[in-house]
């Protein structure tokens, strides 16, 4: 082929490592994800979804007493004059900000289904209408002033604020959650009057502690009220770090319905937690029969939130079985605290509550200091017009003249001197020029007079305020105590509503006693299918089975036991009698209730007992003894009591083990030559040539051993002194007439 055939390689074609490409094309990503996207300002506590939501609703001026406009006329003026993303992610955001149940402080104010505590989705945004909050206007207070920097929007076309004013400290007022490339963000929303006090104490104070500024602000105030149990050193920790986790309860109370009756009624669930699901996962606690002394499930909702709880007997004590539902259901919850916030709008840091306090003070006086020299400004400006319009009045008649003769007005009066060398100025010109002739009254000189007067004395007070760190801060109180006055507690909806309480132990419920005892036949499938039939049925009664399934096991067992599954990795798994599926069906598979391997075989299925003792034997040949206390598992992933592959589990009987191998040779020796352990190898049984442990089981010497002929007849060799040996020895020949298959039947 010729070389002109090959295309010649771009200029700007560079070359570099596959690695160092995606490194840095991902470094990119993270940092425009964290700074951009997940993590909020601490300032004013807002990612920039939600900010461009609240500037773009301010540009349509939908003030908090103003109408309000369609939803979808929102967003689209969101998505394509700021945020150039989906219009349902922005919907979605904007409905979360009116949603009074994730909001502490909802900063939009909604008109039409926006969701609700069930964890139904808003209706679509042609349907729904919405304007400013109260709270929402208040973080934007300002901005007509250069309180803030704007920079210009995606394609440049328009302007946004880098950050809003602020009025009140929205990060810990409402809350923030986000998830961005290696770090995360959740921060509990609290109450506005104790976040405010910490505030003015902190400016009164700037070398205040975090535990100091805990005597203001109690911990979290979560919208949907609750409960919040942990002790003060808990949340002395978590606000000191800026992590850690506390425990939020729903809020119940016990409603007597006369004679003895009564039933608990939960008024309060934890935050985010939707009520539907809450209400599902205690329905199928009562049908799985997980809290027996539950008997019914209601929801009773309507504008408030009303579940009603009904026990199954009036005995229970009701402090008993909300502890049991706590630990199950999502009636409490561990909240995650991450105070991972963006400082200064850049660098990602997890701050304590002084750090987010004060990293919202120096905004406030940096809001205060531009607010001051813009107000300024316009106060020189007015200032220089203002002494124009004077000149103009005690000189009306040489102004009158000089406009209706002059060719050129504006040339004539900054020409003219008025006295003392006094001149015009263009703007002053232009002004008295633009002036209305309703203005040249009298009464006009004498106001405008007034107004100079009043401007000046704002003047010089600005300009001390400017000059004076101490005036900064007292005004920045000011303000601070007027927004208190605004959303306090005075006011309704301010006060505080979730209950902070320490942790009170109640006596744990023990839920085998309120199982009702009933026998059950339980039967297991060779494929690992697990039911219960009521009542103790014949155990070689006929059952049917899956295509290709067939009977493995059948025992006699009570509602009440704990039945023990023993697995080829050495491992028991402890399943509740009372929770197997019925006997109509063709029952679950066992491996769905615990994390039994595939490749796992089932050994032995058996009910707990306590006290007794089992025989452990690998297929190796070694074992030990070990007891029920050491075997029983509390979590699905079972209890690991062998290590290697388990071959047998036998009940310790007697006061001697018998064993036999693969090559036929059987061996008799003290039990008391086992040891007893939790877990482990264990010793050796006998030894192999070649082969391994076929059986083992225990014996009383001195009524020999027994084992079942093919022909249904049991034989009995009472004398096993030829088989006596030490423990690990290799054993003889088993008796004539033993089982072909080597096992002890």
């Amino acid at each position: 082929m010729s070389d002109d055939l090959i295309p010649d390689e771009p200029e700007n074609l560079v070359s570099e490592p596959l690695s160092r490409a995606i490194g840095e094309r991902y470094l990119t990503y993270a940092l425009s994800t964290i700074m951009n996207r997940a993590l909020p300002d601490a300032r004013d506590g807002l990612k920039p979804v939600h900010r461009r939501i609240l500037y773009a609703m301010r540009e349509l001026r939908l003030a908090p007493n103003g109408p309000f406009r369609k939803s979808a006329k929102i967003t689209g003026d969101v998505m394509g004059n700021y945020h150039p993303h989906g219009d349902s992610a922005i919907y979605d955001a904007m409905a979360r900000l009116a949603q009074d149940f994730a909001m502490r402080y909802p900063l939009v104010s909604g008109q039409g289904n926006f969701g609700n505590i069930d964890g139904d989705s808003p209706a679509a945004s042609r349907y729904t209408e919405a304007r400013l909050g109260q709270p929402g206007d208040a973080l934007m207070e300002g901005l007509a002033e250069d309180a803030v920097e704007f920079r210009p929007n995606y394609d440049g076309t328009l302007t946004e604020p880098v950050v809003l004013p602020a009025a009140f400290p929205n990060l810990l007022c409402n809350g923030a959650s986000g998830i961005a490339v290696g770090m995360a963000t959740n921060v509990p929303p609290h109450n506005l009057h104790e976040v405010v006090d910490a505030c003015l104490h902190l400016i009164k104070t700037p070398e205040a502690r975090d535990d100091t500024l805990l005597n203001f602000v109690q911990g979290p105030d979560f919208p949907t009220g609750g409960v919040l149990v942990e002790n003060a050193e808990t949340l002395r920790e978590v606000y000191r770090t800026g992590r850690g986790s506390i425990r939020l309860r729903a809020r119940w109370m016990q409603e007597d319905l006369g004679r003895g009756v009564w039933q608990i009624v939960v008024t309060e669930i934890p935050y985010q937690v939707q009520k539907s699901k809450l209400i599902e996962r205690l329905a199928e606690l009562i049908q799985t029969k997980k809290i027996p002394i539950l008997a019914d499930v209601r929801d009773e909702s309507a504008e408030d939130v009303r579940i009603v709880l009904e026990p199954k007997t009036r005995s229970v004590d009701p402090a008993q079985l909300m502890a049991a539902l706590f630990r199950v259901s999502d009636l409490e919850i561990r909240f995650g605290v991450n105070m991972n916030v963006l400082i200064d709008g850049r660098v990602p840091k997890v701050c304590s509550l002084k750090e987010v306090l004060q990293a919202f003070l120096d905004h406030r006086r940096d809001v205060l200091l531009r607010r001051s020299t813009f107000r300024l400004g316009k106060i020189a400006a007015r200032l220089e017009v203002l002494e124009g319009y004077i000149i103009a009045f005690l000189n009306l008649d040489r102004v009158i003249e000089i406009i209706r003769n002059d060719d050129d007005p504006k040339a004539g009066l900054l020409a003219e001197d008025w006295g003392g060398g006094a001149r015009l100025t263009e703007v002053q010109a232009e002004a008295i020029l633009n002036m209305r002739l309703r203005a040249l009254r009298r009464l006009e000189e004498m106001e405008l007079r007034a107004e100079r007067d009043n401007l000046l004395e704002e003047q010089q007070g600005l300009t001390a305020l400017v000059a004076d760190p101490t005036r900064q801060w007292s005004r920045i109180a000011d303000e601070l105590r007027e927004v208190r006055g605004l959303f306090g507690k005075s006011v309704p909806g301010g006060q505080r509503r979730t209950e902070i309480t320490a942790s009170v132990d109640v006596q744990p419920l023990d839920m085998d006693s309120m199982i009702e005892r009933e026998p059950v036949t339980v039967i297991l499938s060779k494929m690992g299918w697990i039911r219960a039939m009521k009542g103790h049925q014949p155990l070689d009664a006929e059952v049917k089975f899956r295509d290709g399934d067939g009977p493995f096991m059948a025992l006699h067992a009570e509602t009440t036991d704990k039945l023990m599954i023993y697995g080829s990795n050495g491992r028991f798994y402890t399943l509740s009698a009372n929770d197997l599926p019925g006997g109509r069906g063709l029952g679950e598979p066992v491996r769905l209730m615990v994390d039994l391997p595939n490749d796992a075989a089932i050994i032995d299925l058996f009910p707990w007992r306590e006290g007794r003792k089992y025989l452990l034997a690998s297929k190796a040949g070694d074992g030990f003894v070990v007891n029920a206390a050491d075997i029983l598992a509390q979590t699905k992933s079972g209890k690991q009591a062998l290590n290697g592959d388990a071959l047998l589990c036998r009940p310790v009987t007697g006061d001697h083990v018998v064993t036999v191998g693969e090559n036929r040779k059987m061996l008799v020796f003290p039990l008391d030559e086992l040891p007893e352990m939790a877990r482990g190898k264990g010793v050796r049984l006998q030894k192999f040539k070649d082969g391994g442990l076929a059986d083992a089981t225990c014996i009383t010497l001195a009524e020999g051993l027994r084992w079942q002929e093919s022909g249904g007849r049991t034989r009995t060799e009472p004398d096993l002194t030829e088989w006596l040996g030490k423990r690990a020895t290799a054993g003889r020949m088993a008796p004539r007439g033993f089982p072909r298959d080597n096992k002890f039947n």
